[in-house]
């Protein structure tokens, strides 16, 4: 069989736009558009000022625009910046990890740099998208349970395609970005609940780029570099068991179409989403107290109650990774929105108390549809009054491309990100304009209106 990286690479240099099913291109814009929405809503957090003051004391030219506001940086550390802002909320989309996350940064930042329009971007974001999924599947257990955070790690080469489509490498181009992102793919789950989580993937979103950009200057990388016994896919696999038989089939058939984006409701770690929405479920129709609850369990499948690992948080940023605290939270305030997700919620003594009296069932019936998933999630409240009120099997969370937000759901989404990030934007206009992406001959021009637009306000 044709290396794996050389089968890639070939596939996203015959793509074209005018071959994307429109379920692909509408996904695309769906993907740029949430990505977009909590990139901003994220660009105030304290992790994404460290990052953007640590990378500003380095020097490069100003080619893309942060946050679609009026700072710039270089293409690389913008889409850095960029990306770890839209996942500093963890509120971003989810398909078998976090791919536009990665993959729209780098492409904003580079699709800039060269003034790319806005098919091109759409293209290249199917290209990413095609090769993300083709890798991340062919791993038969799973990444986290080494220790592996799949979205820098994946992402990495992902965006690398992307960009190099972008930036209409050949064939060999591409396969030599998609190698060199590989060399250079990272990121730990032990990084999760601390600002190093969104940290390593902004650093992915660079990586893309540098890989396509060194690739465009001659540097090369093993064909097999994805394959090889001693790559890329053999060194991350935690049990060595991956799947190298399947060839790409990129134009052919369209991962993007089939597994769709799963779009957040709620600004925590995805495992954590049907927990949330079993939780209000239960809570609903009804006023509990603290005083009213006994206990409450959350069964959960094993995989994800060792991601879910913060059994008793006292940050926002750990919250996102406790059961506890997404049972509660849902229970006390009906919703786990940015409100909750905060240090000063998640302190609060009743938040606090409520945590101690959850418990957290295990098991390993996991879906064959949806690894690292159970089947179902459930929540069990037990009163003291000797009531037991208990949530309906929850398989698909909302949000989930099978069980979609509407059209309504995502711009109200987006608009409230806008909002709480840069009110200034014309947040109605950019929804409508990345709505038609594909009709704008140019990304800086969308870039530049929207920065304009803020300064003036």
């Amino acid at each position: 069989m044709t290396a794996l990286a050389q089968a890639l690479g070939e596939g996203v240099a015959a793509l074209q736009f005018g071959q994307l099913p429109p379920v692909a291109v509408s996904t695309a814009k769906t993907g740029f558009i949430d990505c977009i929405a909590v990139m901003v809503a994220g660009c105030h957090e304290e992790p994404i000022e460290i990052l953007q003051k640590t990378l500003a004391a380095q020097t490069g030219p100003a080619e893309a625009t942060l946050y679609f506001g009026e700072q710039r940086m270089s293409a690389p550390d913008a889409a850095w910046v960029n990306a770890a802002a839209g996942h500093v909320l963890d509120y971003d989309d989810f398909a078998r990890g976090h791919p536009s996350v990665v993959i729209v940064p780098a492409l904003l930042a580079e699709g800039e740099a060269l003034n790319a329009s806005g098919a091109d971007l759409l293209t290249a974001y199917v290209a990413g998208y095609e090769v993300w999924m083709d890798v991340v599947i062919r791993e038969r257990s799973s990444y986290q349970m080494k220790g592996w955070h799949p979205t820098p790690l994946i992402g990495a080469i992902a965006a690398a395609a992307a960009c190099a489509k972008l930036r209409r490498l050949d064939a060999k181009g591409i396969t030599s970005a998609i190698g060199l992102a590989a060399a250079q793919a990272s990121g730990i789950t032990a990084s999760y609940g601390t600002m190093a989580k969104s940290m390593q993937v902004g650093k992915a979103a660079h990586t893309g780029i540098m890989s396509a950009r060194l690739a465009a200057n001659g540097m090369t990388a093993l064909p097999e570099a994805l394959d090889h016994e001693q790559g890329f896919l053999f060194a991350v696999s935690p049990k060595g068991d991956v799947d190298l038989q399947t060839a790409p089939q990129i134009g052919k058939r369209w991962h993007i179409v089939e597994k769709g984006l799963s779009i957040k409701r709620y600004p925590v770690c995805y495992c954590g989403h049907r927990i949330i929405d079993a939780a209000i479920e239960v809570g609903s129709g009804q006023t509990l107290a603290i005083d009213d609850i006994e206990s409450i369990e959350v069964t959960i499948s094993k995989i994800h109650a060792s991601i879910l690992k913060n059994h008793n948080p006292d940050t926002g940023l750990a919250a996102k990774f406790s059961a506890e605290f997404a049972a509660v939270a849902s229970l006390l305030a009906g919703n786990v929105g940015l409100q909750e997700v905060n240090d000063e919620f998640v302190r609060r003594a009743d938040v606090q108390t409520l945590m101690r009296c959850v418990k957290v069932t295990q098991n390993e019936n996991y879906d064959p549809d949806a690894p690292g998933f159970s089947l179902y999630d459930q929540v069990r409240v037990t009163l003291k009054d000797g009531r037991v009120l208990e949530s309906s099997q929850v398989r698909h969370a909302l949000g989930n491309a099978k069980r979609p937000l509407g059209a309504d759901d995502l711009r109200r989404k987006f608009l409230d990100c806008i909002a709480t990030g840069n009110p200034a934007l014309d947040a109605a206009r950019l929804f409508r304009d990345l709505q038609r992406l594909e009709t704008l001959s140019s990304c800086r021009a969308l870039l530049e209106q929207s920065a304009a637009t803020a300064a003036a306000a």
